[in-house]
């Protein structure tokens, strides 16, 4: 398990203060798989979660999003056979040890996309140069950059022109004695990145001393050093191999950064004061981008960042991996997460599993967020099955639900304006689901940034009503004056009485109603949440409201006593009249009486 005091910590530094690993190499080469090999599960919230823990044992409709059996990654990179799986640049907190960095994974490299930054040929190819563009920032802004490559295919022409591109960054050779000549004048710039070659695809021990194996794949490995990186550090990223080399490597750089910068080793002991600072301060809202594909999703995020931080375009199924990003907006915390159009099973590609992944990975994200935002397509004028479909498994989840209404700029009809369509997609939502009335639908422009700001205020209020912890009090008033109204109605032939409701979590609002029967009938539960949403103004949520018989704990217990004292109350003592009436046939007198009461 994760060292949590440790990992806070490390979450608060600046990026430029943490070492940052970035792994980069060609096609199909594995980098995926040790991305989710060195990512911390519990930092990053890919455990595995209860409604996932069900799947195992009972088998999902067809009906349902994303219906297929689970993964093993459990929230991790998409890994595949087909080269070219990954396009975006995806970071998260890896850990090896009881070391915590940055990591980063990227799409592949080769000569091809490398040529592509110079040669001119951006509008041929665009997407092409927009990962190629993901990975030169990730390679600019790592400290430490694995190569890795196919040690069973060896040196190709494409980890040739990586490595020329490589020593172009920035990078250099790493050298197990870096660290002590780091403090000498003529020593190496502890700042500057390095260059690790990983050769992956090696299981089994012989590939402990590869250079006694006399083999094709190890003289691959002999011509590999010749590229001017050192020599390669056999792995398996797959089987897990190797990687007690990683882990030197990683903690040799990190310890040289610390000392670096001057900054404090995080395995320190932090005292008090700084613990409660920590608690104190906000937690960041997760917020996932759902929709279909091509709505616009990706260029929403680019438009919120300002920046072009996830690949977007015309071509429909860009985005595959949830990407999270880390940001800041009024100095409040908040990680962004821009994930893939889910389309329905019967559309989706079947040629791979590629598709199925991304649209569990983008409902999984959904899982883990405060706020979901359903984009729409403002072009179409009407929500279509699949959105209704989105929104309703966010509302199951107990998520709260914001949508945006994108591309605006393409209704020409200048009577129709932002706010009549606002009004037709909550009628839309409501006529489906009751539960959404008011949703927050918020009319925008991705592409011109037109009413881009007015997305993030109605993100937070719906955040800060879906977390709200209404006070029992004010709970109990609300339900004297919903009950003078309308009293709930017989049931099974006895008046249903409800005595009082308590909140017992929020995230999402669940409620307990205390009545004297089992339950209430569902016409009269759906009065009291539209007349729950409509008084604290739960609208765009679920409010989960439950029957439970009980007593009151507020009322006057003395009560109870009543009718006399005795082993068992009232009831024992009729019982024990009764049977003694059987028993002999003479009713019991008033002294006798009495001698049952003080029992």
């Amino acid at each position: 398990m994760c060292n949590f005091s440790t990992l806070e910590d490390i979450q608060k530094n600046e990026k430029k203060q943490n070492l940052t690993v970035a792994v980069l190499g060609p096609p199909n080469a594995g980098k995926s798989t040790l991305f989710n090999r060195l990512m911390c599960k519990e930092a990053n919230k890919t455990y595995r979660l209860a409604s996932e823990k069900k799947l195992h044992k009972k088998k999902r409709s067809r009906g349902r999003i994303g219906h297929k059996n689970p993964s093993d990654r459990e929230g991790g990179a998409i890994v595949s056979s087909t080269p070219g799986t990954t396009r975006d640049r995806r970071e998260c907190i890896g850990r090896i040890g009881g070391t915590y960095f940055t990591l980063v994974d990227t799409a592949g490299v080769d000569s091809e996309r490398i040529d592509l930054l110079t040669s001119g040929r951006s509008k041929k190819d665009p997407v092409e140069v927009d990962m190629m563009l993901q990975t030169l920032e990730a390679a600019k802004n790592a400290d430490l950059i694995f190569l890795m490559f196919d040690a069973k295919v060896g040196i190709t022409t494409d980890l040739e022109e990586t490595c020329r591109w490589l020593r172009k960054v920035g990078g250099h050779q790493w050298h197990q004695d870096d660290q002590d000549n780091a403090n000498a004048p003529e020593g190496l710039d502890p700042l500057k990145k390095r260059v690790v070659i990983l050769g992956n695809k090696l299981e089994g021990d012989a590939w402990a001393n590869y250079y006694d194996v006399d083999s094709t794949v190890m003289d691959h490995l002999a011509e590999i050093e010749r590229l001017g990186f050192g020599e390669v550090v056999p792995i398996s990223a797959e089987h897990g191999e190797g990687f007690a080399d990683i882990a030197a490597i990683i903690e040799d750089m990190t310890d040289l950064k610390r000392r670096a910068l001057g900054l404090p080793d995080p395995q320190d002991n932090v005292d008090e004061s700084s613990e409660k600072e920590m608690k104190k301060k906000e937690k960041p809202l997760r917020l996932a981008v759902l929709g279909r594909q091509n709505v616009g999703k990706s260029t929403m995020v680019n438009a919120l960042l300002k920046q072009n931080r996830v690949i977007c375009g015309a071509k429909a199924g860009l985005t595959r991996d949830a990407i999270a990003v880390d940001w800041q907006w009024n100095n409040r915390p908040v990680q962004l997460v821009d994930t893939a159009g889910i389309r329905r099973m019967a559309k989706r590609d079947h040629s791979d599993n590629i598709e199925d992944l991304a649209v569990k990975d983008a409902m999984r994200a959904m899982k883990v967020a405060d706020v979901a935002v359903l984009v729409l397509d403002a072009e179409a004028r009407m929500l279509q099955r699949q959105e209704l479909a989105i929104a309703d498994a966010v509302v199951r989840e107990g998520r709260a639900l914001v949508v945006a209404a994108n591309k605006m700029d393409l209704l020409v009809d200048s009577e129709y304006s932002k706010e009549q369509y606002a009004t037709d997609v909550r009628r839309q939502i409501e006529a489906r689901f009751p539960g959404l009335r008011m949703t927050p639908v918020v009319p925008m422009s991705s592409l011109t940034g037109q009413s881009v700001e007015d997305l993030m205020p109605v993100v937070f209020n719906a955040r800060e009503r879906w977390a709200r912890v209404i006070n029992t009090g004010l709970l109990n008033r609300w339900l004297i004056d919903v009950l003078e109204d309308k009293a709930p109605p017989i049931v099974n032939g006895r008046q249903a009485r409800i005595k009082y409701i308590m909140q017992t979590k929020g995230r999402p609002p669940t409620f307990l109603l205390f009545c004297n029967v089992d339950a209430l009938p569902s016409s009269y539960m759906r009065y009291l949440t539209r007349n729950f949403q409509e008084t604290f103004s739960m609208y765009g949520m679920e409010v989960r409201l439950a029957v439970k018989t009980g007593t009151n704990p507020y009322h006057d217990k003395t009560e109870k006593q009543r009718g006399g004292m005795g082993i068992g109350g009232r009831e024992m003592r009729k019982k024990r009249m009764i049977r003694e009436l059987k028993a002999t046939g003479k009713p019991i007198k008033k002294g006798v009486r009495r001698r049952y009461q003080r029992r």
